[in-house]
């Protein structure tokens, strides 16, 4: 293989990567009306910027989470042998949306081949109510090359809709529970994840995505830049295209302990081969909620119904609030 048709893989290798949080298309409708060495990587601060250096006060209402505002883990990304880019995941801090305490929680992802002309630089956003965890609001803001994307979601999950603020589009949501594609990353660390395990969940915000099936592998060991860590591997299972789709067989290294840092990622694409997120740096946050205890049992307020080793339906009455979760026109502007 030449040097420039090598080249040209990694930069399709970070334009894969960003397709892991890219939403598929789908048809929408128009309105006119709107362990050990592991602790060398704690980093000391939050690097500024950063809305969550500020402490958040207890919320004796927030459900219980193995994370909070202030975390900051970031990544080398790897396609083959390169590194090719860094990533980072960020709880930001607690913003409100609609009067409602939300996680404002952020995916950095930037890189460049082919001597700085191949550049990728995006930035994911999403608003996660810290009482129901359901998905209020998503930004995705992408250049990729010569490709540039933005879109604006809320999301209204009592009246069953979503809304594109950056144009005049709207559509149903396909559960009363909405996450994004971002959301649910912080979701599968709220399950109890033990080996043998599969969680089919029918939360994303488009049917055209649903169900995602979460199966939970194994526990292995692995070294990253970060450290060694034990970790749980989870095969995540999306039916949209990129790196969780059915095909590209992604598994994702949570730590096997209470706070379930997601340490490392790979996944086979067809194009570029093999893409690899790794831990480099890990700054913990701090948990807003009264309780004690790590990862949510499912069917808990708000987490929906999967059932360990099985499958199970998503969306209780309560949890989103919607009762029957009839769709409803959105409200004129």
């Amino acid at each position: 293989m030449t040097r420039a048709r090598r080249h040209l893989r990694y930069a399709a290798a970070l334009a894969a990567l960003a397709a892991l949080v890219r939403p598929a298309p789908a048809a929408t409708q128009t309105s006119g009306a709107h362990g050990d060495s592991a602790a060398a990587a704690v980093a000391s601060a939050t690097p500024p910027g950063d809305s969550a250096t500020a402490a958040y006060p207890i919320d004796p209402l927030a459900m219980p989470v193995p994370f909070g505002p202030g975390e900051r883990l970031t990544y080398k990304v790897k396609a083959g042998p390169l590194n090719v880019g860094d990533a980072h995941m960020t709880i930001a801090g607690i913003d409100s949306v609609r009067g409602i305490p939300a996680y404002h929680v952020r995916l950095g992802l930037k890189g460049s081949v082919l001597f700085g002309v191949a550049k990728v630089d995006d930035d994911y956003q999403s608003w996660i109510d810290t009482r129901r965890f359901v998905s209020l609001r998503y930004i995705r803001d992408i250049h990729e090359m010569s490709y540039e994307s933005y879109r604006e979601y809320e999301f209204y999950p009592e009246d069953m809709y979503w809304e594109r603020m950056d144009r005049d589009e709207w559509g149903e949501l396909a559960s009363e529970e909405p996450l994004d594609d971002i959301a649910f990353v912080y979701f599968v660390r709220t399950l109890p994840l033990e080996v043998g395990d599969e969680y089919t969940l029918p939360r994303y915000f488009k049917e055209d995505g649903n169900p995602v099936t979460i199966r939970v592998l194994r526990r292995e060991t692995i070294e990253v830049p970060a450290g060694t860590f034990e970790t749980i591997v989870v095969q995540p299972i999306i039916r949209t295209s990129g790196l969780f789709s059915e095909g590209g067989e992604a598994e994702l290294y949570f730590t096997d302990d209470e706070h379930r840092y997601l340490v490392y990622l790979r996944s086979n694409m067809k194009i570029v081969g093999s893409l690899k997120l790794e831990l480099e740096t890990l700054t913990p946050g701090r948990p807003i909620h009264g309780g004690a205890g790590p990862a949510t049992e499912p069917g808990a307020d708000g987490v929906g119904e999967a059932k360990r080793g099985g499958t199970g339906p998503s969306g209780a009455a309560g949890a989103g609030g919607a009762g029957g979760g009839e769709p409803v026109s959105p409200p004129p502007r």
